[in-house]
């Protein structure tokens, strides 16, 4: 049974660290569309290392407690959640004592990680918008757009599941089935096509892509 709360653990770790990296890819993409000239200076090898530690750093620490706090209870009843994987509110369910403290736990992590890095990226895509509407050519404006597609496609599915999931307080509604077709969509769906958002934009795997498309058919 305690192998169910460390595995929640890293699933919430791995999570939360990437909603921190959504955003500063969002400041990446600000720099590079709204500083052109400033961007290797901004964005420097120590400034790219600094960032992606700090990220790290900060979904580990902000998982830790709630962690910590769900490994120290006490676990019976029967040992099957109403889910596919070891979620936050259906473990909880497990848990013979008072689990206030850890949803409301739950509940300001979700706030702090999805909102707060979620505002960050609004912003910075806020000033993209009007830095990109005031170029004079329609050929810069689309390009400036395309360079930014993939990572909005990416913003858009990953907080949109995780929004529903997980900004709301109490574990009331956790088991209903949309929950579960929601939970798919961001543990399963979402990262086999980011692989497809990212990679199809690079020229080189475009190539190769349609080489072996030919090669089959």
């Amino acid at each position: 049974m305690r192998r169910f709360p460390s595995r929640c653990f890293l699933y919430f770790f791995l999570g939360t660290t990437e909603f921190f990296l959504l955003a500063v890819m969002s400041f990446d993409r600000y720099v590079a569309i709204c500083n052109p000239l400033c961007y290797v200076t901004i964005m420097s090898k120590r400034v790219c290392v600094q960032l992606v530690l700090s990220l790290w750093i900060t979904g580990f620490l902000l998982n830790i407690i709630p962690g910590f706090l769900t490994i120290q209870q006490p676990l019976c009843g029967p040992n099957i959640i109403d889910h596919f994987f070891c979620d936050n509110f259906p473990l909880l369910e497990l848990i013979c004592a008072d689990t206030s403290l850890m949803e409301i736990l739950s509940f300001i992590l979700a706030n702090v990680s999805l909102l707060g890095t979620l505002s960050m990226t609004a912003t910075c895509y806020g000033h993209i918008l009007h830095t990109i509407l005031r170029l004079p050519a329609a050929k810069k404006r689309q390009k400036a757009f395309s360079t930014c597609s993939s990572h909005i496609t990416a913003v858009s599915l990953v907080y949109g599941s995780g929004i529903f999931m997980y900004v709301r307080s109490g574990k009331g509604g956790q088991g209903e089935n949309r929950n579960k077709v929601v939970a798919l969509l961001n543990t399963a769906v979402t990262p086999v096509l980011n692989l497809f958002i990212y990679t199809l934009r690079n020229k080189q795997v475009k190539q190769v892509f349609r080489e072996q498309v030919n090669k089959l058919f």
